[in-house]
Order: structure tokens, then C-alpha cells, then sequence
């Protein structure tokens, strides 16, 4: 079959697959504090060292594109109340836990990150220290947008152990931007990057995003160009989601302004070429590393791992998210904090958990989302240990014939591999594992395309 045979079959609504089993799909009843507090201490006591990270919600300015969880404000007002409410659910954890967290990995998200004044960041990084040991090789990145990062946050940031720093560029094309409202220059974008190499920081990525408004290949091939002589170590090269039912920003232009189906795909696959062609090896899904970079030092030595953040160099059982709309892992069970920024600094000022929804694992839940994450960081995964197996998998194995005929698949006895052909379409052979997808199938619109 053609690539754009393949691509009109497979370009359906698909989820991202950053968890198992999909938000979506968790139980409708919701999970108590006592239940939660129990399941992150049985974690803990697995293995004390934890992956943290704490959602920054406030944005300047509206980006038109984004589905991030944000809040638009330029009252910076808001900074502190914010951080003292982080800094309570923080304690709240740490009450909890029998002896010191050992924070492994650490990550500012959001929103934007460098909205915030970075001695409120400073108090922030340092009200978690003051509850927490360091482990000795430790992953500290933040986001940062381009027009509000000043060399004082990197500064400050660096100081406090942060050596890797995500740039959102987007595209470098002035008529795109425009038309996202993502208000930017290429020479930020520089500046940015300088200050941080000179102040020593060992990653620099940069998020690009294709399928924007008005993109063409002439974007893409400008873009790639650009990046050879500020040779960032990781790219993120992501699809745009355009689900405006979601979120209504995106509803700034039309689906005609859009690349859609095959001419979309055109713009990955473009974009892959001439970043393997630089030197940029595809890392599972959507992501780019330099050779010397962890993300693909951990591909290689097959600790590549995927978590609600995206692509991560190693594994911690527990994985604790501070802020408004941000979801902890307990490994066998998840909670998403309110969305809401007030309904979270309430529950908070309150002592309680800001829970607003769960799921609490069942074993088959865990042996599928081992596969899912197998196929994302791996490109295969394996059943022959009866320890990987459940009665899903009858009906697992009857949806393979398609992705087999088209050669997105090899499967060999109880050993399923990713063919070249087929990593572009991980999405839908995940989709084949998903026994909540197809147990209660979607009535209306819920994901975003897989293309």
C-alpha cells in the first residue's frame, strides 16, 4: 500500500498515548485522599526517588494554537499567592511520605514558565529543596518562551541545578506567528540559546510544531536551515492538534488555513529527513536528538521512558505533579489536580488534596500499558512471559492482521516489532492495545488526528 494510501486509512482520531490507560478512559468514580495517600506511599516504598514537576499556568498573551491549561494575565500579582499555594500541596506530599524524597528529575511546565519573576522561581525551587534530598545525578529542564526569558532566569535557574532548557520556537516564519499570536523573534530565539550555552547549560531543545496555518514545505526547509548553525541537542518536532471544540483559540482560523492529510504528513516527513540528514536520530515519537544528548544515549541503552511530559531519559515509579490541572503517577494509580486555578488554591487552602478525577490500576490495565510503552520508547514488545498476558489479548491479536497486510508490523510468535514503515503510525498500533478504547468506543470527538 502507498504512503498516502496508508495515510488516508490510519489519519483517524487517535490518542497521544502519553499514559495508559488515556484520561478519557479512567473510572468515573473519583479517588479519595486516604486512597491516593496510601497508593503514593506504596510507591515510595519501592524506591524513595521521585520525578517531579509543577504546572506555571500564566501566559502574557494567548497563543492561538495551544491546548495547554493556561491563564492569560499580565497582573504579575499573581506570582506569589501561586508558588505559597505549590509549596502547601508540597508539604502535604511530604508530610505524608515516611522519610525525605529523592528528587531525581524536575520539571517547570506550563503556561510559562518565565512569566514568573525568577526570584519567585528562586523561592519556588527552594521551598522544595528545603523538604528533599538531590539524587547525585539529577534532570532539571524548564519551558521557556523566547520573549519573556531574561539571561537572569537562566542565571538563576543554573544556580539552583538546571541544566536543561525547552525553547518554544514553533516555526521562525514572522506570517505564522502572526496568525497564532505567538509573539516572538528569531533573534530571541538566539539570545536565548547563547545565554544559555555560555552559562554552561548541557541540553538546549526546541519545541517546532508542523500542520500550522499557512505551513508549506518552503516553512519547514527554512526552519531546518535555521537550525543548522543553532544546532540545538534535542528537537521535539510535534503535530498540531487542531481539536477547537476543545479549545476555542483555535477557532482564530479555519481548517482551509490548515495543511490537512497528505500534505500535513508531507511536512513531517520533510522535516525528519533533513534532521536526520543534520545529524538528528528519531527518538521514538515526534523527538530529535544529537547523538550525544541523554534522550539518546537512553534509546540506546533501552531506559528510554514516557511519562504525561513527553520523552524522559529514566523511570521513577512515582512521579508527583504540583499545580492546577497537573497529573501525579503512582504507577498503579493516577490523580489530576482541578484545572481550575482558584478550585485548586481552595482545596489547597483547605489541607486537602486537589483531586479532581483518578484512575486506580487493574492488572490488566498495567500489562497493556507495559506494551504501549514498550512500542513507544522501543519500536517492540514481548508476551511470551504469561506474566505480559490477559484475556485482552485474544481480541489484541485479531486487530493485528490490518497492521501486518500493511506492513506497519512484524510479528513473530509473541513478539511484536515496528517496522520503518510503520513508525510514523505508532499512535494506531497502540490503538491495537487499547482495550478501553474498544470496549467503550468514542461517541463525539475526543482526540486530536493521528496525522
Amino acid at each position: 500500500m502507498t504512503n498516502s494510501l496508508l495515510l488516508q486509512k490510519y489519519n483517524t482520531p487517535v490518542p497521544r498515548y502519553t499514559s495508559y490507560p488515556t484520561v478519557p478512559y479512567w473510572e468515573e468514580k473519583p479517588i479519595s485522599e486516604r486512597a491516593w495517600i496510601q497508593h503514593f506511599q506504596d510507591a515510595f516504598q519501592v524506591d524513595r526517588g521521585i520525578s517531579l514537576y509543577i504546572h506555571l499556568p500564566y501566559c502574557e498573551k494567548l497563543c492561538t494554537y495551544c491546548g495547554c491549561n493556561k491563564r492569560i494575565t499580565k497582573n504579575h500579582g499573581v506570582e506569589a499567592p501561586y508558588i505559597a499555594s505549590i509549596l502547601q500541596e508540597w508539604e502535604l506530599y511530604v508530610k505524608n511520605l515516611p522519610q525525605r524524597p529523592l528528587i531525581k528529575a524536575l520539571h517547570l511546565g506550563g503556561g510559562t514558565p518565565t512569566f514568573f519573576h525568577p526570584d519567585q522561581l528562586e523561592t519556588l525551587i527552594r521551598g522544595i529543596f528545603k523538604h528533599a534530598d538531590l539524587a547525585p545525578e539529577v534532570d532539571f529542564g524548564f519551558e521557556a518562551h523566547p520573549s519573556s526569558t531574561t539571561r537572569q532566569h537562566l542565571t538563576t535557574l543554573y544556580y539552583l541545578g538546571f541544566r536543561r532548557i525547552s525553547v518554544g520556537v514553533q516555526d521562525f516564519a514572522p506570517e505564522i506567528l502572526d496568525i497564532i499570536n505567538r509573539q516572538q523573534t528569531e533573534e530571541e530565539v538566539h539570545q536565548v540559546t547563547e545565554w544559555a550555552r555560555e552559562l554552561g547549560y548541557t541540553s538546549v531543545n526546541y519545541d517546532l510544531i508542523f500542520g500550522l496555518p499557512l505551513q508549506t514545505p518552503a516553512h519547514i526547509r527554512t526552519t531546518m536551515q535555521k537550525l543548522e548553525s543553532l544546532r540545538p541537542d534535542r528537537i521535539a518536532f510535534y503535530s498540531y492538534a487542531h481539536v477547537p471544540w476543545i479549545k476555542p483559540s483555535q477557532r482564530a482560523y479555519s481548517e482551509a488555513d490548515l495543511p490537512l492529510g497528505t500534505a500535513k504528513r508531507e511536512l513531517y516527513e520533510l522535516g525528519r529527513d533533513l534532521l536526520e540528514d543534520m545529524g538528528y536520530p528519531e527518538i521514538g515519537m515526534d523527538h530529535f536528538s544529537l547523538p550525544t544528548d541523554d534522550l539518546y544515549l537512553s534509546m540506546q541503552a533501552g531506559t528510554l521512558h514516557r511519562n504525561f511530559m513527553g520523552y524522559t531519559p529514566f523511570y521513577t515509579r512515582l512521579s508527583i505533579a504540583l499545580g492546577a490541572s497537573s497529573i501525579s503517577d503512582s504507577w498503579d494509580g493516577f490523580i489530576q489536580n482541578e484545572k481550575g486555578i482558584e478550585e485548586y488554591q481552595d482545596a489547597i487552602a483547605r489541607g486537602h488534596f486537589p483531586i479532581t478525577k483518578g484512575h486506580l490500576f487493574t492488572e490488566e490495565d498495567q500489562i497493556l500499558r507495559t506494551h504501549i510503552l514498550n512500542i513507544m520508547c522501543r519500536y517492540e514488545t514481548d508476551w511470551s512471559d504469561p506474566a505480559l498476558q490477559c484475556a485482552a489479548f485474544e481480541d489484541i491479536i485479531g486487530r493485528f492482521d490490518d497492521l501486518i497486510a500493511d506492513g506497519l508490523i512484524e510479528v513473530n510468535g509473541q513478539h511484536l516489532a515496528v517496522t520503518a514503515l510503520g513508525r510514523p503510525f505508532l499512535r494506531n498500533i497502540c490503538l491495537a492495545f487499547d482495550a478501553r478504547y474498544w470496549q467503550k468506543q468514542p461517541g463525539a470527538k475526543v482526540f486530536s488526528q493521528a496525522v
